[in-house]
């Protein structure tokens, strides 16, 4: 389900990315902070910022936060988010496995809805680079459910009908390749869990999301959307009336030390 494909471009969906795409709740960063990962003056690197969502929401709860992406369309619809919320974010184009940062110079680095899409051994040795002693990589994930008969299954099967490239549908937001891929790495006193939560859109939200997805606005030609935009419309009209859907999603958080250092 996370196999890759070698024509996503993010900066096409910007718009819709920002506009649409909801978010990590309050509740990602309530939950850090109740573990004590999270409090008000850390420097935190995030990494495949986007649109900025787990970046905004780290510098909301007092953090100086550094945001990487490859895609600075995203970063430029992040830095208009960021002055709506009244907060500063410092965007850099940037891949993660090369930030370019100091050594030993954040207390977290962090990887919302994106580790999949890294050279992760590489993306895992820089962000040992970057911690500082004690600090810890977390990565997130904030994904629709498809259960049977709902709107998130019909989604995803109009996808593959449209992209049959696209190999991601499935899903149930549960990523235990991460943890032994960490721990192979060397990284240490790994912890995980994961909570269920609704996410609510109007039908025209919906498909925004959609249109934002890897496997439409991000690899489809700009026909190929309009056509598969046309139909979703009509699949919610049909089998999904009414003007508010909520969208079952999966919060999975992983956090974890990097390998020790000598003296550690």
């Amino acid at each position: 389900m996370l196999l890759p494909m070698t024509n996503i471009n993010f900066g096409l969906t910007a718009s819709d990315y920002a506009t649409h795409r909801a978010g990590f709740p309050d509740s990602f960063f309530e939950r850090l902070a109740a573990r004590g990962t999270l409090r008000g003056g850390l420097r935190v690197v995030d990494l495949g910022t986007g649109t900025g969502t787990v970046a905004r929401g780290f510098a909301l709860r007092g953090c100086r936060v550094t945001a990487l992406d490859r895609a600075e369309p995203m970063m430029r619809e992040a830095a208009r988010l960021d002055a709506g919320a009244g907060v500063r974010v410092d965007y850099r184009v940037a891949a993660a496995e090369r930030t370019g940062l100091p050594a030993a110079w954040a207390d977290i680095v962090s990887a919302g809805q994106c580790w999949h899409w890294f050279d992760r051994p590489v993306a895992m040795a820089e962000a040992a680079r970057v911690l500082r002693r004690g600090g810890v990589l977390v990565i997130a994930h904030f994904d629709w459910l498809p259960l049977k008969g709902n709107v998130v299954e019909a989604t995803e099967q109009l996808i593959e009908e449209h992209n049959p490239a696209w190999r991601m549908g499935g899903g149930m937001g549960m990523y235990p390749r991460w943890l032994r891929e960490l721990g192979e790495g060397g990284y240490r006193h790994l912890e995980s869990y994961s909570y269920d939560t609704d996410a609510i859109y109007t039908p025209e939200s919906w498909r925004g999301r959609i249109r934002a997805s890897a496997g439409v606005g991000a690899s489809l030609p700009p026909d190929g959307v309009a056509a598969f935009d046309a139909e979703l419309a009509a699949i919610l009209r049909e089998r999904f009336p009414g003007d508010r859907l909520a969208i079952p999603h999966r919060v999975f958080t992983l956090i974890a030390h990097p390998p020790a250092a000598d003296g550690d």
